[in-house]
């Protein structure tokens, strides 16, 4: 049975976890360090840093169970959000890189971790940069890896999934030839209030809460069939057809 999280005050416990999974993850970057290195000096693409992703996960407690089959190069994927542990799951599983809002760059540890795997950040509320935003995820997209994105645009709760914001499915209008687009639904199952990152929770509370938290969650990643961009008429109707097959999951 999954241990229920104890609150930080009713866990004395919390800070010697905490520390412990700072020293795991340390030892765990030295490796992916070494091995990421000995990759670049051979002139190969390193396969790492989603490894030391998914590795990351782990240690913050994820037992992680994949459905479907992760696209892995020319695909845009589109996932519901409930936390920045997302992006660690996500990599973890596909390889993907991000688009991710600025504010998770200046999040300790998180924002180097995101950093990690060629996160995109953008600032949402820059109307006036949108098209230089989406002129950018084109770009991304041609260049193999597999691209992320979160279209509700905040973190949600799990209990209702948020309306998806079709700005960055632009990038997606003209079709890019042999682009796909993926949809993900991520599952915390219990967990879910626990690890869900609300506006009102500062990141740095968020990121000490989830270290300090006991017990393993299990978490399910839904990688839904992809399908053409091609087929739908514009950015607002790819968003839709995305959210639709989340929310049918």
């Amino acid at each position: 049975m999954m241990a229920a999280a104890v609150p930080d005050d009713a866990d004395s416990k919390g800070g010697l976890r905490a520390a412990g999974r700072l020293l795991c993850i340390a030892g765990v970057l030295l490796i992916a360090l070494a091995l990421h290195g000995a990759w670049r000096l051979a002139g190969r693409a390193s396969p790492w840093p989603p490894h030391f992703l998914r590795r990351v996960a782990m240690i913050l407690g994820a037992d992680i169970r994949v459905v479907g089959t992760p696209i892995r190069r020319d695909v845009m994927i589109a996932a519901n959000h409930l936390s920045w542990m997302d992006i660690l799951l996500l990599a973890g599983t596909s390889g993907t890189r991000f688009v991710a809002k600025a504010e998770v760059a200046a999040l300790p540890l998180v924002g180097w971790l995101a950093s990690l795997n060629r996160t995109l950040f953008v600032e949402r509320g820059d109307r006036l940069g949108v098209g230089d935003q989406v002129a950018t995820i084109r770009t991304a997209l041609t260049e193999g890896q597999p691209l992320a994105v979160f279209p509700e645009g905040t973190t949600g709760d799990d209990l209702n999934l948020l309306p998806f914001k079709p700005a960055l499915f632009a990038a997606l209008v003209p079709p890019i030839p042999g682009i796909r687009a993926q949809p993900v639904r991520i599952d915390y199952g219990a967990a879910a209030g626990d690890l869900a990152w609300l506006g009102t929770d500062p990141g740095d509370a968020h990121v000490k809460r989830v270290l300090r938290r006991r017990g393993r969650f299990t978490v399910t990643l839904h990688y839904l069939a992809p399908f053409d961009p091609a087929d739908f008429p514009d950015r607002k109707a790819i968003a839709a057809e995305a959210r639709r097959r989340i929310a049918a999951t």
